[in-house]
């Protein structure tokens, strides 16, 4: 088992990652909690694998469930579902006492912590992911909310879970296609923070789409740490945080105006090579080094371009992301593999071109 410590200010916790934690996840959760009843936020295609391990692991531990099943998918990343969710948690009577567990991928994670930052003015949070995706990034860091039809993620709160339980052996039912969405946030990490990461990342990006199990509990414990590190620093994003959002500018534009048709992970695929193909323009990050960005990316089968998308149409919804600053677009690039900064003066010439290149 590995532990990694989030020592986020006010509101420290614990991102426990251990092949099946699923299965006592009730003892962990008994020891942080003052009652014998709680939540879990799951949706449709998560609750059939899991909800009832879970259920019987906390029922062993003396805990009562009541179950939210929402819709699956980014589409349902609304305030409709926000609306679910609440009818059914008060309609249970809940307390401030009444823990609200998050079961699932990204959406089930930040709909269920807006949900528990916002009823009751705010009820404890766990985080139980079952995607590589949720595992490595939307768990860790307490960021919670919506969609709006504006952009991605523009109503929401920070609201930080009282511990994570990361079972990797339910990457076991991941789809494939959801693997690789969970692997570009990966290689964003190490892109940002860790040249050696990188590399051994690419040394290994094979045994992770093997399911390798002992390397993917390494690679999901090295990638929480990063983040962790990144969100003690900064917990409520209002600078070095933002390096988090490397590729992520031009990713929510491309879901946006693809109607969330492009999954994150691919989404993220295609904005780390613009991102980068950026970085290179601005003389800040070698040609050779593109092309190792551009190499792991292809042999984690994400996409490098074809967003057929128009490189006018991506800047205008780029300029609706919540990172703008009075009025000017900030961009996360790389000053080499492991190095990011944090630019808002980079000309909108330079940014077409780049999107062009993933035309």
């Amino acid at each position: 088992m590995a532990t990694v410590s989030v020592n986020v200010p006010g509101a420290p916790y614990d991102v426990h990652v251990e092949g099946g934690l699923l299965d006592r996840a009730g003892k962990r959760l008994r020891s942080l909690i003052q009652t014998p009843r709680a939540a879990v936020v799951t949706d449709a295609r998560v609750a059939p694998l899991y909800l009832e391990p879970l259920r019987r692991s906390l029922a062993a531990a003396g805990i009562e469930v009541f179950a939210v099943v929402i819709p699956a998918g980014e589409g349902h990343k609304t305030l409709a579902t926000i609306e679910l969710i609440y009818d059914r948690l008060l309609a249970e009577r809940i307390d401030r006492a009444t823990p609200v567990l998050a079961l699932g991928g990204g959406v089930v994670g930040d709909v269920a912590g807006f949900a528990a930052a916002t009823v009751l003015r705010g009820v404890a949070f766990i985080q139980v992911p079952t995607t590589l995706l949720a595992m490595v990034d939307a768990s860790v860091g307490g960021k919670t909310g919506v969609n709006h039809p504006r952009g991605k993620n523009l109503i929401g709160a920070f609201h930080q879970p009282r511990a994570v339980f990361i079972d990797p052996n339910a990457l076991a039912t991941l789809p494939s296609h959801e693997l690789r969405n969970g692997l570009a946030e990966c290689i964003k990490h190490e892109l940002i923070r860790d040249a050696e990461g990188f590399a051994r990342l690419e040394q290994n990006i094979d045994r992770a789409l093997a399911l390798d199990a002992e390397y993917l509990a390494e690679l999901i414990a090295h990638n929480v740490a990063i983040k962790a590190r990144v969100v003690e620093a900064d917990p409520l994003e209002r600078g070095e945080r933002a390096h988090l959002n490397f590729g992520h500018t031009f990713a929510h534009a491309i879901e946006r105006l693809s109607n969330y048709d492009i999954a994150h992970g691919r989404a993220v695929g295609l904005g780390i090579v613009a991102a980068s193909i950026l970085s290179t323009r601005l003389g800040m990050l070698q040609g050779g080094e593109l092309e190792r960005i551009r190499s792991l990316l292809a042999r984690a089968d994400l996409p490098t371009s074809g967003t057929q998308m128009s490189p006018f149409d991506l800047l205008d919804a780029m300029k609706g992301d919540k990172k703008v600053r009075s009025g000017r677009l900030r961009f996360v690039v790389l000053d080499g593999v492991g190095r990011a900064v944090l630019r808002d003066d980079i000309p909108e010439e330079l940014v077409r071109e780049s999107l062009h290149a993933i035309e």
